[in-house]
This record gives structure tokens, C-alpha cells and sequence, in this order.
């Protein structure tokens, strides 16, 4: 009896350091290991830091700050008008006898386009002329007769006020028989009549419309709070539907001082001539199309957006095959009531700093941006502790944002043009100092590669460990990363036979 105590004694005690020793399996620290990393790198990592394993550096994706042309402006949708624009109506009722023009045709002011019959007109001019002419007799043998006192000169007052009233009489038969002539009030083109001959039309029909478009206007209408960046002579860009890669240039004409209370919006006009426009053509004419209004892709590896833009040539398009084919009366190809895409141009910096929109970090009503630097590059002590082998850390940098075009924004101060910035794992580096490794977009954990793409696709080779890569000493970028360079920039240089999409 007692023996079977003492084994159910020993039992439980067995039983309960088992447990003990299963518990303190599963919760004992485990020192991490980075995969594929030598036992001598995991032994110095778990060594580094006091009390505990030193913390793995955060991969982040960066880009660079590009130097780009960019244009300060404010997009709008307009319509094309006429010089002049007139719909020709009669005054009075008449019956068209002839028509002096043919539809669509040009026009000198003064000359004759739809005759009247004026037949009751001339007649009755005929008989103001015969009272006018009797008028002036009287009055002039009342003359004579004054002269020798054979009549009182009552009579010829009365005379006088007669041949008065005769004149106003035929001057009101001749402005009567001018109303049945309807002549061109000034040069232009004329449009499709509505009247044919032999036609009776009423007064205010219409009859045929008449432009001018040896110069054209453009209407347009912006939110009010540009109206203190708006003047005279400021300049303006259109892209017209018809037109397809064309670019047209006005100039701003006039600003409504009266703002529409609706919209809270102010009506521009400006001028244009009736040209074919221009195109921007690369030189070389095998390179990307600088698109008006956003940045001109470069030429070649590391060559900036605003050397490539000098590059680029207008070509005048005035004598092409769109000119040739303009229409009647040597006229331009453009047309009233043409839809245009106006964009009006405030400003133009050759050198604006960009980076992508995904780089700015928000906080407490300021903008920041996480540059990747040299160790060396952070004020104080904060990377005194760090293992030599670590070349690149963040820093954390207050910005001014400009602005924004397609993605990116533009920075004011704060950085330069080739520094590396943060675009993505900006939430792993809360302190200035903080090691980073630089990922590649889609491959995350992946390390970047020594070198770019051969010739042919155009990629900048890669900065090495404690290269200098764009003004950023020491700090590796990928090569082709999507965030820190455009498609156009990363074109092959001049002679290696491919050309820019």
C-alpha cells in the first residue's frame, strides 16, 4: 500500500516538471536570424547591440529629386469666335431681285450682297428731286422780288423754310432706297444664305452671316482666385480637338471686371491668329514630343529634364498641309465655335525641384520629406552606435510644396536637385538616423543590383556601396526605379538608334 503511494508521488512530481520544462521551451527568447546570412554575420548582429540583438535596417524605396521645367498654369475649356461676327438682316420688308455673292465666299466691306426691289423707293426719290427743285425756284425768284420791294419778306421766309422741308424729303427718299441695298459691313468670309432669289422676307430675317477671321478670340472662364495672377498680354495655350497634336498661342486681350456671381468664376478673352499652330519636335526627330505644359523628358542617362528641353525645336506648321487646305478667301484653318483646351500660363521654371507625391509625409500641419544621406550627414550623436558597415540613414526634412502635376509636387526648399528621398516604409523610420536599406519597387527585400541595363534599355547603372550617386555621397539607388525616374527620362542617348515612346 505504501508503495503504490510513493509511485503516484513520483509520478505527479514527473509530471509537473515536464510541464515546467515545456513552458519554458516555448517561451524562451529566440535570437532572429537574417536568411542567407553567414553564422559570423549572425553572431556579430546578435552581439551589437546591449541586452539584445541589434535592430535589422528598414527597407524602404526611394527616388530622386529631379531638376524638370515646370509650367505654373490653370486649365480651362474655351470656344473660338470671330474677329467680327455679324448675321445680315434687312431693315425693311422687301423682294430679293439679286444676290451679289456665293455661299462661303470672301468679302470686301462695301460691297453690294442682296438687292431689294426698290422700285416704290426710286419713285418716290424721283418725286422729292421735282419738289426740291421747285422749292429752289421760288425761293429764288422770291429773292429778286425782295430785292425790288414787290413782295414782303415774310414771303421769302416762307419760301426759304419750303425748299428746307424739300430737301429733308429727298434726303429721306435716298436713306429709304439705301435700305433695299445690303452691302458688307467689313472684310470677311461669308456663310450659307437662307434666302433665294425672288424670296419676299420680312424686316430682321436672316439672311446670310459674315466673319471675320483673319484674327480669332478665344473665351474663356477661370475660378476667381486666379484673377489677381491675370494680365494683359499674358500668354496662353490651346490645344484644339480638331487639331490634334498642334499647340496654338493667344494672348489675353481683355478680363471681365464683373465676376460671375454663379460661378464665382471671371471671363477672359484673348487673341490668336488664324495660323496652323505649332508642334513641339525633339531634335533629332526620333525622340518623345515635349508635351506643353508638363516636364520635357531627357535625352539620354542623367541628362536633367531642363537640358533636354533647349533641345526641343517649334516647328511652324503655318504652311502645312492644314494651311494649304484652309478654305476659301486665304484664310486660316480655324474656324468660330471651335472647342479648345485653354491652359493660361502664370509661370515657367526651368529648374523646379519634383519629387513623387507619395514622398510627402504630413504632420501637424507641416510637410516633411525622409531623405536617405551618409551617417555622417546627421547632426549629433545619433549614429555614433552604428556598425561601420552602415551607409545610408534617414533624415527627416521640412518642406514647402509648390506645384502639383501628374503625381508629383514640386518642393520649394529643403532639398536639392539629386538628393534621394523616401517614397515608400516612411512609417519604420520614426527617428533621424534610423539605418535603411534601399529596395527595389515589387521586389521587396531585394537587393539592388550592381549594374543597369546595357545600352539598349537605357538604364543608369546602379551606385555601389559608398559610390556617389546624384549628389547623395555614398547612399545606392536603384537603377530603374519607377518612383525616382519617369519613362521618358530613362531614353537612350542620341546615336544608339531608339527612340522615346
Amino acid at each position: 500500500m505504501a508503495s503504490r503511494i510513493l509511485y503516484t508521488g513520483v509520478a505527479a512530481v514527473g509530471i509537473a516538471a515536464a510541464a515546467v520544462a515545456a513552458w519554458w521551451y516555448q517561451s524562451r527568447p529566440v535570437v532572429p536570424k537574417e536568411v542567407g546570412a553567414p553564422p559570423a554575420a549572425a553572431a556579430r548582429a546578435g552581439a551589437s547591440a546591449p541586452g539584445g540583438p541589434a535592430a535589422r535596417p528598414a527597407g524602404v524605396e526611394v527616388a530622386r529629386v529631379e531638376a524638370t521645367r515646370l509650367q505654373d498654369d490653370a486649365q480651362a475649356v474655351g470656344t473660338l469666335r470671330s474677329r467680327q461676327s455679324v448675321m445680315l438682316r434687312p431693315e425693311v420688308a422687301g423682294r430679293v431681285v439679286s444676290l451679289g455673292f456665293a455661299d462661303g465666299a470672301a468679302v470686301k466691306a462695301g460691297q453690294l450682297l442682296v438687292q431689294l426691289d426698290d422700285t416704290l423707293q426710286k419713285a418716290e426719290r424721283s418725286q422729292a428731286q421735282a419738289q426740291v427743285s421747285i422749292a429752289q425756284a421760288n425761293f429764288k425768284r422770291n429773292q429778286e422780288l425782295v430785292a425790288q420791294n414787290f413782295v414782303a419778306q415774310r414771303v421769302l421766309d416762307e419760301s426759304a423754310a419750303a425748299l428746307q422741308v424739300a430737301q429733308a424729303q429727298l434726303a429721306l427718299a435716298d436713306a429709304r432706297l439705301a435700305r433695299m441695298r445690303i452691302v458688307a459691313p467689313f472684310d470677311g468670309v461669308l456663310g450659307l444664305r437662307s434666302v433665294n432669289l425672288g424670296d419676299y422676307v420680312k424686316d430682321g430675317a436672316d439672311l446670310v452671316n459674315l466673319e471675320d477671321l483673319s484674327t480669332m478670340l478665344v473665351d474663356f472662364r477661370l475660378p476667381e482666385r486666379f484673377q489677381t495672377r491675370l494680365r494683359r498680354g499674358q500668354r496662353v495655350e490651346l490645344q484644339l480637338d480638331a487639331f490634334p497634336g498642334r499647340q496654338f498661342e493667344a494672348r489675353v486681350e481683355a478680363i471681365d471686371p464683373l465676376l460671375d456671381a454663379n460661378g464665382r468664376s471671371v471671363a477672359v478673352r484673348a487673341t490668336l491668329p488664324n495660323t496652323g499652330g505649332v508642334a513641339i519636335v525633339a531634335a533629332g526627330g526620333g525622340g518623345a514630343a515635349a508635351r506643353p505644359g508638363g516636364a520635357t523628358a531627357a535625352a539620354g542617362p542623367g541628362l536633367p529634364a531642363a537640358v533636354a528641353a533647349s533641345s526641343a525645336r517649334r516647328v511652324a506648321l503655318s504652311g502645312g498641309p492644314v494651311a494649304r487646305g484652309s478654305g476659301s478667301g486665304g484664310t486660316g484653318p480655324l474656324r468660330a465655335g471651335m472647342f479648345a483646351r485653354v491652359t493660361a500660363v502664370f509661370d515657367v521654371r526651368e529648374a523646379a525641384l519634383m519629387v513623387p507625391e507619395e514622398a510627402i509625409v504630413p504632420q501637424g500641419g507641416r510637410q516633411f520629406v525622409i531623405k536617405v544621406v551618409e551617417p555622417s550627414a546627421v547632426p549629433g550623436t545619433a549614429t555614433a552606435a552604428l556598425p561601420p558597415e552602415v551607409k545610408s540613414v534617414s533624415l527627416r526634412q521640412e518642406v514647402r510644396l509648390g506645384v502639383r502635376r501628374q503625381g508629383k509636387v514640386e518642393l520649394l526648399d529643403g532639398v536639392k536637385a539629386g538628393e534621394t528621398v523616401v517614397v515608400a516604409g516612411q512609417q519604420r523610420l520614426q527617428r533621424d538616423g534610423t539605418p535603411v536599406r534601399i529596395v527595389e519597387a515589387g521586389r521587396p527585400g531585394a537587393p539592388a543590383p550592381g549594374a543597369g541595363a546595357g545600352p539598349g534599355g537605357g538604364a543608369t547603372p546602379a551606385a555601389g556601396p559608398g559610390s556617389s550617386a546624384g549628389g547623395s555621397p555614398g547612399v545606392p539607388v536603384p537603377p530603374a526605379s519607377a518612383a525616382a525616374v519617369p519613362p521618358a527620362a530613362a531614353a537612350p542617348p542620341a546615336g544608339t538608334g531608339s527612340a522615346a515612346r
